[in-house]
């Protein structure tokens, strides 16, 4: 009886995977000192670097008889969008009667700390670092049949190990901004290769679309973007009412929220907030940093603005600071029911040009009065939508989001009315994500591969 091939590749059958594992190492070495630093200096760690180094995974065994998918998003923002993918193919291969088994990977300890959520830990693992004998290993212990990557995530190890062991790839809402097709454009020999090995890709718009094909990619289709089927928008939710009751928000409170932050912006919030309180004494701030580590740090900012404020992780054990208007969200994993309570709404990473945005269409979904810095270059097909529908405002610095927040807070009828259509324009774009499962379930082999 002849035994199962070996479908890995070896430093014999891919010198050139040899090149870039020496590359690699020289990068891990230089960085080293950074992931102790960030370990021990109390900044965000490096999520499991011995296990993504190894490729020492734990997942739970495939069921027999069960295809099994590998979806793999480098932060909270892929995975989320993954765990609703997840979701619907469930759905509806559960309609058809065929049975589908799901993991999910991810690069950062917030990520993975969401994955356990959405699926559970024993089918939540760190994604391995792109070196050979940690892209073999892990292959062999996922067993998948089919490889789902988030948005703009290309390895080159990870996709020469789904080819030799003929797993079809999808790239799932992919998306690829001016700059990183310049980038990639620099290194257009190794996009090209790495596209060449992706069986599909998903692209969410026509401008992402054709930016893929410019490099080599095979096989490009436009199905939208899955970020509108991803966002809420029940502000009746039961765990929207539980956050609301749980910051001790009155019906009548304005809840300006400043989401997925980073510095300045803070203090740009709660500025704005200093600057108009005195005159709207039901307005309240709630600030949702994109770092949670950074909280000491923004704790200390409020201090020193004169502010008092509250952390949403001592609301539990010390009850609801009623003399505070502030809440600062120092947990991660809440920002989507958080959104239900903003009627005004700032999205962070968006006014230095460093972050490139934050997902603004979380807060649109709500009807929130929506706006955003002038740096979102990786939500450009979704800020054009929101703009043409006139459903968002695009403030360049502090003063600006000051003057929207008045506006806002003079003009309730004019806020409502920004938020109506911010909603709206939500709602209309829906639908990519039962179409990229439809084509997942099309691409995935009707007999599951054999371990190994």
């Amino acid at each position: 009886m002849a035994c199962c091939p070996d479908r890995s590749f070896t430093s014999r059958s891919r010198p050139d995977l040899v090149f870039l594992d020496i590359v690699y190492l020289l990068v891990v070495v230089f960085a080293l000192p950074w992931v102790i630093w960030r370990r021990l200096g109390g900044g965000r760690p490096v999520a499991a670097p011995a296990t993504r180094f190894f490729g020492t995974v734990a997942v739970a065994p495939r069921p027999a008889g069960t295809p099994r998918i590998w979806l793999h998003g480098v932060s909270v923002g892929e995975v989320q969008l993954l765990a609703s993918l997840a979701a619907e193919i469930r759905r509806q291969a559960e309609a058809a009667g065929r049975p589908i088994d799901c993991v999910i990977s991810s690069a950062t300890t917030t990520g993975l700390e969401v994955a356990a959520k959405r699926f559970d830990t024993e089918h939540t693992f760190p994604c391995p670092l792109d070196f050979t004998w940690a892209m073999n290993r892990v292959f062999s212990r996922v067993t998948p049949d089919l490889l789902v990557l988030g948005e703009l995530e290309l390895w080159p190890t990870m996709l020469a190990a789904a080819r030799a062991r003929g797993i079809p790839v999808i790239v799932a809402n992919a998306r690829m901004s001016e700059r990183s097709a310049r980038g990639y454009g620099r290194i257009a020999w190794l996009a090209r290769r790495m596209l060449g090995m992706v069986t599909v890709v998903a692209a969410r718009s026509r401008q992402d679309a054709d930016r893929f094909a410019a490099l080599g990619a095979r096989d490009v289709r436009v199905v939208g973007s899955m970020k509108f089927d991803g966002v809420r928008g029940d502000r009746g939710a039961a765990d929207v009412l539980r956050l609301r009751h749980l910051a001790g928000f009155a019906a009548d409170d304005i809840v300006f929220l400043a989401g997925s932050t980073q510095a300045p912006e803070e203090r740009l919030a709660a500025e704005a907030f200093l600057a108009l309180r005195q005159d709207h004494p039901a307005l309240r701030l709630v600030l949702v940093p994109r770092h949670v580590e950074r909280s000491a740090e923004i704790g200390r900012l409020l201090d020193g603005l004169g502010l008092r404020w509250q952390a949403r992780s001592r609301i539990d054990a010390d009850g609801v600071d009623a003399a505070s208007r502030v809440l600062l969200v120092d947990t991660t994993g809440e920002l989507g029911w958080w959104w239900g309570s903003a009627t005004i709404a700032f999205v962070g990473g968006s006014l230095d040009g460093r972050r490139g945005g934050q997902n603004m269409l979380e807060p649109a979904a709500y009807g929130a009065a929506v706006s955003f810095g002038p740096q979102t270059r990786n939500f450009a097909d979704e800020v054009g939508r929101l703009l043409a529908a006139d459903a968002a405002v695009v403030v360049a610095d502090g003063a600006a989001l000051t003057a929207f927040m008045a506006r806002c807070l003079q003009e309730p009828g004019w806020a409502a009315a920004l938020g109506q259509r911010a909603a709206a324009a939500v709602a209309a774009e829906r639908g990519a994500t039962p179409v990229t499962a439809r084509l997942i379930l099309e691409l995935l082999p009707a007999e599951p591969s054999a371990p190994g």
